[in-house]
């Protein structure tokens, strides 16, 4: 899998909260043009779970018709059963995916041996590879290490988005896959820089929303051991990733292209947006960044 930036791309709604498909062509040609390495839609900042199935995969379909040979596309399936996910994967393989990001099953709460058995079966039955996606806050599933590392064995498994933040559960991942073909990703702004560093593959991002060019950037320079300018980066933009994680992913990435004046729109109950003091934030730190 290549390594670099993947941006969790948001999914624009209407004034009417339907669908904007023409704003997603939009953003996705503004991601093309940055020559961001990936564009990863359908997960949790693209609303993948608050959309019907047609919805999901129009989606997809407009992201492969303009990006497909770009930049690799990686939707994400957010199912917590098998043959949900195994529904999900084929409709993606079909519409013209380059590999698959799977959510750990949430909500029904699997041991550790029903989560391996889980995405060994899938991995079995994907014609795309798969990317583990591991994602506590939201799932309530922690993938560990271990767990990662008897995964990081299946031929059609080949890495990880890692949304644990901790660097030392983060570099044991590393440590444990070193010897297999699996590349280990964060899905954190804020860790993307010192975790690509220490030996990680990249990062899916969502800053990657309102700054895939700087974000690429980062990336390439860590992953080319230009240290110093990456560094430079990552603390330019630390509090713009800390900002947009305000209150609930994806509320501030949508308000903050909002602000940009392109199309993100508003986000579906039982979300709702952003507050008046995290937006003035937002804001504020977008002025000082010239991104206003």
């Amino acid at each position: 899998m290549k390594k670099g930036a993947y941006t969790l791309l948001i999914t624009p709604f209407k004034d009417d909260l339907s669908l904007d498909e023409k704003g997603l062509k939009i953003l996705v040609e503004r991601q093309i043009e940055s020559g961001i390495h990936g564009i990863a839609p359908l997960g949790v900042t693209g609303d993948n779970t608050l959309m019907t199935n047609e919805e999901v995969k129009k989606v997809l379909e407009i992201v492969v018709k303009l990006a497909k040979g770009k930049a690799k596309i990686v939707p994400d399936t957010c199912a917590m059963s098998l043959w949900k996910a195994k529904e999900r994967v084929k409709i993606f393989a079909d519409i013209g995916a380059d590999y698959i990001s799977v959510f750990s099953p949430f909500f029904v709460l699997p041991k550790s041996d029903g989560i391996i058995k889980f995405y060994e079966n899938l991995a079995d039955y994907s014609e795309l590879p798969i990317i583990l996606h591991n994602a506590k806050g939201r799932t309530g599933v922690e993938i560990t290490p271990e767990i990662s590392a008897t995964l990081a064995k299946h031929p059609n498994i080949i890495g990880i988005k890692d949304g644990n933040k901790q660097l030392d559960h983060l570099a044991k991942v590393i440590y444990l896959t070193k010897d297999d073909d699996f590349n280990v990703y964060t899905g954190k702004d804020t860790t993307a820089f010192p975790f690509v560093a220490a030996g990680g593959s990249g990062t899916f991002t969502v800053a990657g929303n309102i700054i895939p060019d700087i974000m690429k950037k980062m990336i390439n320079f860590a992953l080319n051991g230009e240290i110093d300018k990456a560094n430079k980066i990552h603390l330019e933009y630390y509090s713009l990733f800390e900002a947009l994680r305000f209150e609930t992913n994806p509320m501030a990435a949508k308000m903050a292209l909002n602000l940009k004046g392109l199309p993100a729109g508003g986000v579906r109950l039982p979300l709702t947006p952003l507050s008046n003091g995290k937006t003035e934030i937002l804001k504020s730190i977008m002025q000082e960044k010239g991104l206003l």
